[in-house]
């Protein structure tokens, strides 16, 4: 099963046959398998990753760290439960070390990002403080290199 998960991981659009002949099982047993993880909710989505810089109207990503107050009965749930709800954030982490919280959104513009961050989540009840970074250039997202170039390794002849 790791094997499966690990080939959707590296393509999610790897086809039930091409796996199967990969990992040299029935196409039936994979897909049984893809179907049982999608089930269980191991498999959550399938998404392509996009390299946003090369799109005319790319979006900015902003990393926000966030200190909280846990809640009585709910410790840091309920509130990152309340942060995933917003339509911007992208991607909400538990941390350790100095901040509890990580947030990813994503905007139009810096202003905006910091519009989110002023005017939603800083004023939510048991936010306590935040830090925010704006990422500057993706070198590297989920295993996928953004900008791999191709080095012409033969020696140069001139005539």
């Amino acid at each position: 099963m790791n094997e499966l998960i690990n080939l959707l991981r590296k393509n999610g659009n790897e086809t039930p046959e091409n796996i199967a002949k990969i990992l040299n099982i029935s196409l039936q047993d994979v897909k049984k398998q893809i179907n049982d993880l999608e089930k269980k909710g191991i498999i959550r989505a399938y998404q392509a990753i996009i390299n946003e810089e090369m799109l005319d109207e790319s979006l900015v990503t902003t990393v926000i760290e966030v200190k909280v107050t846990p809640e009585h009965e709910g410790g840091f749930d309920k509130i990152a439960q309340r942060i995933s709800k917003f339509s911007e954030v992208e991607s909400l982490f538990l941390m350790s070390g100095t901040f509890d919280l990580l947030v990813f959104i994503k905007g139009k513009t810096m202003h905006e990002a910091a519009k989110f961050v002023s005017e939603k989540l800083a004023t939510m009840a048991g936010v306590t403080s935040t830090a925010t970074h704006f990422m500057m250039k993706t070198y590297k997202l989920n295993g996928i290199e953004m900008y791999s170039e191709e080095k012409d390794e033969r020696l140069k002849i001139s005539p």
